[in-house]
Order: structure tokens, then sequence, then C-alpha cells
């Protein structure tokens, strides 16, 4: 998907970890971590991992089968293929030791989720004399600044989120089901290109914000409805999100009020998103805001999270950054984020891209509450 300098600057970012933790060798096994630096990933139906040393030429472990596409896709020539009834385990640590790591100091996640006690203890038996060097959230961490490749796929796959947000704001209307505007959305995705059709949460709305992680449903629409629109299309594993508000016929005074308000601050913490800037100082503007005016009576869920390559993980979003109070990291030039705001039944969201300038918007939607015509 990207050029081999892409990885090359990938591979120092990896290296210049393994220099301050002083390690020899470092095990990828998160589904992420393997696309961004491999340019490979495959589900865990049978552990795998690549090995990448701070000296010398990287390999790769995995399943037989899986060992054809790996070739097509990885930069890396070293490409190992074990047989369904070995020793996943076994035959990562017989490479190890056929390449002279055997008593080296191996860097792991261990905060990932592929790298379970299981996993661990089978490799710690299996390298007796190799030192584990715990290096939790790294596979998220070498993650969070994104080159200007990875933010043009995450701008093309806004645009998709675009087309079709506005697909169903034009198509949807009173009479039809939750799963038609679902539909449209699917296909759009596919049509424009995205990986998949998975939408989002599409639901009717209802309450304060307890609607956001909603199931879909058989609904039928009615005047007066808000239907709550999340987007999530993906190009080459890398996500973009959006959210809208579309209401079936015409709003009313108090909703009109309400969509201003969030917009207004939300606006305000995506100006604020420059690099320095403390995440939870960013946080504040929505969090209290909305407090502060009535609109919401506590405001618990985070206002922000990362975004940037997905794969088959038991994760659905990426929070190993967030904006929330407790927060006191700064942000920095080239994080992702999506940026949402929640109150009334309504939730606005965007893809935005920390810049010197402020938070730049990669989704492009009309910054209002939609309405179905």
């Amino acid at each position: 998907m990207f050029p081999r300098d892409e990885y090359d600057w990938r591979i120092a970012k990896a290296h210049a970890a393994m220099d301050a933790a002083a390690v020899d060798l470092l095990l990828i096994d998160s589904g992420e971590l393997l696309a961004w630096l491999t340019g490979y990933t495959v589900s865990e139906t049978m552990y795998r991992a690549a090995l990448l040393p701070r000296q010398g030429q990287p390999w790769f472990v995995l399943r037989e089968l899986d060992e054809a596409p790996c070739r097509e896709k990885t930069w890396i020539a070293d490409v190992i293929g074990f047989a369904d009834t070995n020793d996943p385990h076994q035959a990562i640590a017989d490479s190890i030791c056929a390449r002279g790591f055997a008593d080296a100091r191996i860097g792991a996640d261990v905060g990932a989720y592929s790298f379970s006690a299981h996993t661990a203890a089978r490799l710690k038996t299996s390298l007796p004399r190799a030192e584990f060097i715990a290096l939790p959230g790294i596979s998220d961490s070498l993650r969070w600044i994104k080159s200007s490749r990875e933010i043009a796929v995450l701008t093309d796959a806004s645009a998709i989120a675009d087309k079709a947000m506005r697909a169903i704001a034009e198509t949807i209307r009173s009479g039809m089901s939750i799963r038609d505007a679902a539909a449209v959305a699917a296909a759009t995705f596919l049509r424009q290109g995205a990986d998949t059709g998975e939408t989002g949460p599409i639901v009717k709305a209802s309450g304060s914000h307890e609607f956001l992680h909603g199931a879909l449903k058989n609904d039928m629409l009615n005047e007066g409805d808000i239907l709550h629109v999340e987007l999530i299309p993906r190009i080459g594993g890398y996500g973009a999100r959006l959210m809208r508000p579309i209401i079936v016929g015409e709003p009313t005074s108090r909703l009109r009020d309400a969509a201003s308000r969030i917009v207004t601050l939300q606006d305000e913490q995506i100006a604020a998103m420059k690099p320095g800037t403390v995440a939870r100082d960013v946080d504040a503007i929505v969090r209290n805001g909305l407090v502060a005016e009535g609109w919401r009576s506590a405001y618990n869920n985070v206002t922000a999270y990362t975004l940037g390559l997905y794969t088959r993980t038991p994760r659905t979003s990426d929070f190993s950054r967030v904006f929330l109070p407790t927060e006191n990291w700064p942000l920095e030039d080239g994080m992702v984020f999506h940026v949402y705001a929640s109150a009334c039944g309504l939730g606005f969201s965007e893809t935005v891209v920390v810049t010197p300038e402020g938070g730049k918007r990669l989704t492009s939607t009309a910054r209002q509450l939609l309405i179905a015509s």
C-alpha cells in the first residue's frame, strides 16, 4: 500500500524505541502494528508474529496457509510458514534461536491483546535464556503520529464518510426503516472503494447520549424521530469516523439550539487542538461547556480518541490516547482523533488531524443538524 521509504521511516521509529529500552529484538504480534510495520496482518486464528532485530533483517512467522498472501503484501523477504499440525509458539521460538537470538533481550508489548498470559508463558518456556523486556503500549504509541501518506488515506476515507452521510440525508424519509439507512451507507462505502460495508452505529436516538452504541434494528422512522448516524469507512485499514443527527421532519427550537451549542463548543475544541496543548485542557472545552450550560447533567465519556489503522482485533476503537479530565499528555503534530460530542439525543463528530494552526477537519459534512426532506 505504501512505498518502501514509508516503512523505512516506521522502522526507524521502532529502532529508536528499541534503543531506548536496550532491546535486541522486537516481538510484533498486535494486528495493527503488524500491518503498520510490515504491510501485512492476519487474524490470530493461530498465533503469528514478526520479529524486528536492532541489527540485521526482520522475519515473519505465520501459518503456512497465510504465507502466500503475506509474501504478496510485505516488504519482509524472510517469511516462514508452519503447518497447522505444528505449535505456533514453538515455531516462533525456533526461528529466534536459529537466527542467533536465543540469549537476546526481547521487547514485547505486554499490554497487547495478542500477548496473552499463555503466549508469554509458552515463549518464556521455549526461550529460557532470553530476557523478555516489557514495552507496554508500544504497539499503539509508535503509530500515534501519522505520516503525510497516512493522513492522505484518512482524508480519502473521510470523503467516503461524507458521501455516505449525504446519501442517507437525501434518501431517508418517514416510513423507511433504520436498516434502509444502513443499506444506503453500506452501498456507498463499497461503491466508493471502502474495504467493507461495515457502517458503524445507525440507530434511533433517545435520551441524552445513551444511544451512541446502540444496535441496528428494523424500527421504522416517523415524523420527529432523530436518526443517529455514525460512519466508519476504512481504506487499507485506515478508518475515518463521522457522526451526524438526521431528523425526520422539522426540528423543535430546543433541538436547533442544542445542535448549535454542541457544534460551537466542538468548533472551539477543534481550534484548540495544537501541538503542545494538554489533552485535558482541550477536553474541558466541550465537557465543561455542555454541563455548565445544562445540556448534559454529567459528561462521563471521552470527547475524542485516536484514529488510524484498524484491523481484526477485539477492540473497535483505539483508546490509547483519549480526551478526559485525567489526561495530561500534550498533543503532537500529526496525531489524528475522532472528536465527538453528544447531548439531547444529538451526536456530532469529525475526523481531525492536529496541526500547528489547530485541528484540521478531514471530514467536511455541514456542521449542522441534518433534515430529511
